[in-house]
């Protein structure tokens, strides 16, 4: 059963390095999106830095490439009466290789969109709550920084409260709900002092 294992662990792994808003950045603007902003390589500084259509494909990339690991873990495992389990080997994979890509230097995104693409496959209702959540606090605040922190501690209250019978998935949610707080760490700062821009998903930033 180890071959299994490791054969989803390293393919949701490397899902994870195909990263949208480099890809995007590249295909649409024949450069890094790192190199702008923030220099983050995640959805929001793409929005900042390009804004328009690409935002739909970054959101297309990092959630396709969620669902495709969970898909793969689970269908790897489910010979042997692991299917859940393979699904959340497959979202921690690919919320790692999102979070720290080998292939681009370990310097990736912060794993909001590959959180929720993930949810939705592992439990539905866990990604609908998130949703819900995400767009009350963005819209009513206008920071995505502040829906994503609160979603990532959504994300290991609803786990735990949904699956506390299944200890591999609890701490599957567990642990990627933490890893999204801690890559969120210098946002979380910038909200308590108050020095957070808001921003705004479907239009480029305005340069002064």
């Amino acid at each position: 059963m180890w071959y299994p294992i490791l054969i989803g662990a390293l393919a949701g792994y490397f899902l994870g390095n195909l990263n949208g808003a480099v890809d995007i950045s590249r295909l649409v603007a024949k450069e890094d999106v790192r190199t702008h902003g923030s220099g983050n390589a995640g959805l929001t500084n793409f929005a900042r830095s390009y804004g328009g259509w690409g935002t739909a494909l970054v959101l297309l990339v990092d959630g396709g490439k969620a669902v495709l690991a969970c898909l793969l873990g689970g269908l790897l495992l489910a010979p042997y009466g692991l299917e859940a389990e393979g699904r959340m080997l497959g979202a921690v994979a690919v919320s790692l290789g999102h979070d720290f890509p080998a292939l681009l230097g370990f310097k990736g995104g912060k794993g909001i969109v590959c959180g929720f693409a993930a949810a939705m496959v592992n439990d539905w209702r866990i990604g609908l709550i998130l949703f819900v959540i995400f767009a009350a606090v963005y819209f009513s605040t206008g920071y995505v920084s502040l829906a994503s922190v609160i979603c990532a501690g959504a994300f290991i209250v609803c786990f735990a409260g949904f699956h506390y019978s299944q200890p591999w998935i609890l701490a599957g949610g567990i642990l990627m709900g933490l890893m999204a707080l801690y890559m969120h760490r210098e946002n979380i700062r910038r909200l308590l002092k108050g020095e957070e821009k808001k921003t705004s998903l479907f239009h480029k930033e305005k340069t002064p």
